[in-house]
């Protein structure tokens, strides 16, 4: 049997070489996928699935109902994560898939469902053909990918460019240690402390925000693209710069590690000077109805038209663990619908995908419509302290959603007045509606 040699070279990019090669998909066209009730799959990152142009003025968007399984995934999943991605998209080893994407990325893709014995694979003939056919993020725009932000700096043409003036700036706890081994040229740095304070780590006062902003140089019009180590970090000081009033505040979807995955240039040394903005140009805070307070969140409760949304790992949400050292109280807030997050305290795992960028809407919506969580409902996220309530709130405003916001002081507020409604133990969805 004859191989494919740029196959060969895909599979073996990919991390995974099979025992016995296919030969390369076939091409078909969309009518006749669909006719065969076939599965599209963009091969494609994350961020062309989502609606940026690969050329600025491209085609943007995915075809319609199409999965995103990215060539660049396949080295961080082991045949265990591949068989169980496919199996969460009722994928059958009879299904035929097609793909599309380059040359490179579909036969990589093939080579590893290949692999595990997916066979009916073919590639799509006229994909991305036609742009009215073509579905995308409301506001793509919002989730930056790392080639973005670098032919930005270098003043080349970008899709979705900034109105005005822009900065990026990178954000964690502390002072910027990790910063100073290695960052995005150019970037400035914010500690949380400056954005949240004891003793329930809230945010803090409207003035102090102000101040802070204006010491980095941003006003309302000034476009701010955030990035952490963590991505709910940086998204948490994003939720709070839109409910001051910045009006254009996008995050590095996926956050350092893809800049650092990419092989784009990074800086060392010390965070650069900035020359502070003389006034925010607008009234603040400008979008208060982005945070709530206790009593706010609490009139979200039992009812069909909003929701308070746990994002906390499953084991918070049953009282298992309180997911902190310095929170003592175990349990969750009585009537939350759980937004799911990930295997603990400190992980995202159920909002991303393997290389660490957001999950596509289709995979998000689907988790939030099982505990009754939808788009026409008014929606607060919440978590211990806002942070992975602040990732959540960033995605789904990305999607479209209207009226989203963070209930601010989360399970550390509530648990502190014992005269507020806890519940512990295994519970279904239909329990918040009690």
């Amino acid at each position: 049997m004859k191989f494919s040699s740029r196959l060969i070279v895909a599979a073996l990019l990919s991390g995974y070489v099979t025992m016995g090669y296919s030969a390369p998909a076939a091409p078909l066209s969309l009518a006749d996928a669909q006719a065969q009730h076939g599965v599209i799959v963009d091969t494609r990152l994350s961020a062309f699935y989502n609606g940026w142009p690969q050329q600025v003025d491209g085609v943007s968007g995915h075809e319609a109902s199409a999965l995103n399984l990215a060539a660049g995934w396949l080295s961080q999943m082991d045949n265990p994560q591949l068989t169980a991605w496919a199996e969460r998209h009722n994928l059958s080893k009879a299904t035929l898939i097609a793909l599309y994407g380059n040359e490179q990325e579909t036969d990589a893709v093939q080579a590893r469902l290949a692999g595990l014995g997916y066979e009916n694979i073919r590639v799509l003939s006229d994909a991305l053909a036609q742009q009215d056919r073509l579905q995308r993020l409301a506001h793509f725009e919002q989730l930056v990918y790392p080639a973005w932000i670098h032919n930005l700096q270098q003043g080349k043409p970008v899709a979705a460019k900034p109105a005005g003036d822009w900065t990026v700036i990178e954000v964690a706890w502390g002072m910027p240690k990790q910063y100073l081994l290695g960052h995005i040229p150019g970037a400035g740095y914010i500690n949380t402390d400056e954005i949240e304070s004891e003793p329930l780590w809230n945010k803090v006062s409207d003035d102090k925000l102000k101040a802070l902003l204006l010491k980095q140089g941003i006003r309302h019009d000034t476009t701010v693209i955030l990035y952490g180590r963590d991505v709910y970090a940086a998204a948490r000081a994003a939720n709070i710069m839109l409910y001051m009033g910045v009006k254009d505040v996008r995050l590095l979807d996926g956050g350092w590690q893809t800049w650092e995955k990419a092989g784009l240039p990074v800086e060392r040394g010390l965070v650069p000077e900035v020359k502070p903005a003389k006034e925010f140009g607008a009234a603040i805070p400008g979008q208060p109805q982005l945070v709530l307070n206790m009593e706010q969140a609490r009139s979200l409760l039992h009812r069909k038209d909003a929701s308070l949304v746990s994002v906390r790992s499953w084991p918070e949400f049953i009282g298992e663990t309180s997911g902190y050292s310095y929170i003592k109280p175990k349990g969750d807030i009585a009537g939350a619908r759980w937004g799911h997050a990930g295997i603990d305290a400190t992980h995202m795992d159920d909002y991303h995908n393997p290389d660490g960028t957001m999950r596509s809407e289709a995979d998000l919506t689907a988790l939030w419509k099982d505990w009754h969580i939808t788009p026409d409902q008014q929606v607060s996220f919440y978590c211990g302290t806002g942070w992975r309530a602040s990732e959540a709130f960033m995605y789904a405003r990305a999607m479209g959603w209207k009226n989203v916001s963070v209930y601010d002081g989360g399970w550390y507020e509530w648990s502190s007045d014992p005269k507020n409604p806890v519940v512990t133990g295994d519970r279904q969805p239909d329990s918040s509606w009690l």
